[in-house]
């Protein structure tokens, strides 16, 4: 095992490969407190990529209803159960063990679980369930009040992929270009050890094809300066790809350093795994802070607190306002008297907006056509 470094845990850690870092890495932020679950992107995601034989039951993009849902079942709580103590230092780093620091002295590269056939039955389980009113045995019992969130998932396309680590055919690569993870199918014998590794469970195998299969980051419409499908189709305007910079090297001016360095709204999902996973989350602000610190980790605190001062921020609401606005990966972004402005990898600009949109209260009564409106704001 090498010494790699991991920004999101404030440590050093043990990986199977040495660091090795793509020239930029590809990455989305999730706004969760404006999902409504429309599965838009879900099925945006299924219809170009997952509709051919064996994929039936594959959801690259899928989004459940936490705390109850999961897809496959329980696919976090799981491996949660077998790491042991994730306790974070004063510091903020991680005091427990990693994925792979847990694996140690076993014949695994990394603690994992291997889901059941009948685990990928349900993607819809648990969906707006505030009291765990499933079926006995599809869930674990939680108390709590009555709160539930959406959380939309795909790959994280790691820094540290457990997916990569185990697989004997070293099948698996990051793209130098953009740090997407992809499945060399032409070395694939389908020995299924990404999809026991991967702690997100989001490598799956084909059984008609007999090789596994994963979201592929619509790489070719990257490669164009698009971005994802599941983010060009979002209805809601809760997703924005770009590319992330270590903490040393952020920009201001780069919407994905912004959110997740500079104003530290966006945080990773179960970053105490180590993998340094690229997708992070906006968390919501109604659900209680203990569930979501094991989510999200020690800083959700502070990420709610930021998140609920966007309205005096004009940087911050004029970049939320650029989200869902554009088809085309925004590399820069720049805000200027109430008008935010996107700009492509050349410095050309894509589109210019306001930084809020006005909010217009008509009068009940419309003289004009003599009637009498309800909801009139």
């Amino acid at each position: 095992m090498a010494k790699v470094k991991n920004w999101q845990i404030k440590r050093e850690m043990e990986y199977r490969y040495e660091q090795n870092r793509p020239k930029r890495q590809w990455a989305i932020v999730f706004d969760l407190n404006k999902c409504i679950a429309c599965q838009t992107c879900t099925l945006a995601c299924k219809t170009t990529w997952t509709s051919g034989k064996g994929q039936e039951y594959m959801f690259w993009n899928n989004v459940e209803t936490k705390p109850w849902g999961g897809f496959p079942l329980g696919w976090d709580v799981h491996v949660l159960e077998k790491m042991g103590s994730q306790e974070w230092e004063k510091n903020k780093s991680l005091a427990g063990k990693t994925i792979f620091e847990a694996a140690e002295g076993s014949d695994e590269i990394a603690v994992h679980f291997a889901p059941e056939d009948e685990d990928w039955m349900y993607p819809n389980i648990g969906e707006d369930d505030a009291s765990g009113n499933v079926p006995s045995g599809c869930a674990y019992a939680l108390p709590h009040d009555n709160w539930f969130f959406y959380l939309p998932r795909t790959c994280a396309h790691c820094t540290y992929p457990a997916c990569l680590a185990a697989c004997p055919r070293k099948a698996i690569y990051k793209r130098e270009e953009d740090g997407i993870v992809v499945i060399d199918q032409s070395r694939c014998k389908g020995y299924q050890e990404c999809v026991r590794a991967c702690p997100y469970k989001k490598s799956m195998y084909n059984p008609y094809t007999r090789i596994s299969e994963k979201c592929i980051g619509c790489y070719p419409a990257v490669e164009q300066g698009k971005q994802p499908m599941c983010v060009q189709n979002c209805i809601g305007k809760i997703r924005i790809m770009g590319f992330i910079s270590t903490p040393e090297n952020a920009r201001e001016d780069n919407p994905i350093d912004y959110l997740v360095h500079k104003k530290k709204l966006a945080l990773p999902l179960y970053s105490q795994l180590g993998l340094e996973p690229n997708i992070y989350y906006v968390p919501p602000i109604h659900v209680d802070t203990k569930y979501l610190t094991q989510m999200f980790g020690p800083n959700v605190g502070d990420a709610i607190e930021n998140y609920k001062k966007i309205r005096d921020d004009a940087v911050a609401q004029g970049l939320f306002t650029l989200m869902g606005c554009t088809d085309k990966i925004i590399h820069k972004f720049k805000v200027d008297k109430q008008l935010v402005t996107a700009f492509d990898e050349s410095g050309s600009e894509i589109l210019t907006v306001p930084t809020s949109e006005p909010f217009i209260e008509r009068k009940s009564y419309d003289k004009y056509i003599d009637t009498t409106r309800n909801n009139t704001p």
